[in-house]
């Protein structure tokens, strides 16, 4: 069981993996932590924002919707690289989700299909939203590619996991396609390479 690591450690950690982090506003007081517990934490969730133009998304993760408020994630990736950090704590990003699939992700196993949402999933993962439309065209920049893998090895090396406490949101919740236009596989592989 792994408490979540303190605001200004998450920050550390991500600087210290080589990336350009931009805090945003009172992000680090920023969470849903009033609806339920964060953590445990048990793993990196990755998902693509529907969303053009980074100001824009930036905005939607950190403020949300009338159906959803936010925060929605704690940072978002742009499509530059740069990871703007919005909410730190527990946030709206993972959801309800399979506990077959949580088990594995603590286990460091391979993961089953999800196929039932009983399982909180805000309270056990760090979330990154990556500026993407997720229709499958938008393209992913190398530099973005390069980001998502910085940022999910940052997390498991302060926390001594593996590449394989890292999932896309499609793992987690039935339904879901999200990240859309590169696959989980090739990701983890980059992060466990760079935690080499």
């Amino acid at each position: 069981m792994a408490p979540p690591m303190s605001a200004g450690r998450f920050l550390d950690a991500l600087r210290d993996e080589g990336l350009t982090v931009v805090e945003v506003g009172d992000w680090r007081t920023h969470n849903r932590n009033h609806k339920g517990p964060w953590g445990p934490v048990h793993g990196v969730m990755i998902h693509h924002t529907v969303t053009r133009g980074t100001a824009n998304t930036v905005r939607i993760c950190r403020n949300g919707h009338a159906s959803l408020p936010g925060p929605l994630c704690h940072g978002v990736i742009a499509k530059d690289g740069r990871v703007h950090l919005v909410g730190y704590g527990r946030a709206n990003h993972a959801g309800p989700g399979d506990d077959e699939v949580l088990r594995a992700i603590i286990a460091e196993q391979h993961l089953p299909p999800d196929n039932e949402a009983t399982t909180d999933g805000n309270r056990h993962f760090y979330g990154f939203e990556c500026e993407n439309l997720g229709d499958g065209k938008d393209p992913w920049p190398k530099a973005q590619l390069e980001a998502i893998e910085k940022a999910a090895a940052a997390v498991c090396r302060v926390h001594g996991w593996t590449q394989r406490s890292v999932i896309g949101h499609l793992e987690w919740q039935p339904g879901k396609v999200d990240p859309r236009g590169f696959t989980m596989a090739s990701m983890r592989e980059r992060i466990a390479e760079r935690l080499r």
